[in-house]
């Protein structure tokens, strides 16, 4: 690429790199912070968007990887994977522990391993979209590979 990528891009590209991915980031001139803009932008169903949402399970970060076409039943995702309780992350919260700022944030390339649920809705799609770090970028996927990549476990989060 020859534009200047932002670091938090760069990490994304390798580790996406180290973890055999296949798709290349693209970068749009304005920021796609919504799953409905990044459809808009790509040309493709707003379910084919993989949110990253990042939520205080218990203290502890937990990334939801969503389907742009559901929310996120918080109660349903606390019974699944034992916590008391599961709430949306603050912005200082994300940024701690992923690195990345909210609209932005990426399924990988975080400081540490993050505890990652999958939706399974994700997979009705051939191809499906992600951030790559910065609300600039995004990369495409499927998701097996999501899974793959993250360590992550299929769910549904609805």
């Amino acid at each position: 690429m020859a534009e200047k990528l932002h670091p938090n891009t760069v990490r994304v590209i390798e580790a996406l790199r180290a973890r055999g991915a296949k798709g290349e980031v693209k970068v749009f001139e304005e920021p796609v912070r919504t799953a409905a803009a990044a459809a808009a932008q790509l040309g493709c169903d707003v379910g084919a968007i993989a949110n990253s949402l990042v939520f205080d399970a218990d203290g502890a970060p937990l990334l939801v990887l969503t389907s742009g076409a559901h929310r996120v039943d918080t109660g349903h995702i606390a019974r699944l994977i034992g916590a008391r309780e599961v709430r949306r992350a603050t912005p200082e919260f994300v940024r701690e522990h992923t690195g990345q700022p909210i609209g932005g944030v990426a399924p990988v390339g975080h400081p540490a391993p993050i505890r990652t649920l999958v939706d399974t809705w994700l997979g009705k799609h051939e191809v499906v979209w992600a951030a790559a770090g910065h609300p600039n970028t995004v990369f495409p996927t499927t998701f097996e590979e999501l899974v793959r990549i993250t360590g992550g476990t299929p769910a549904d989060v609805e």
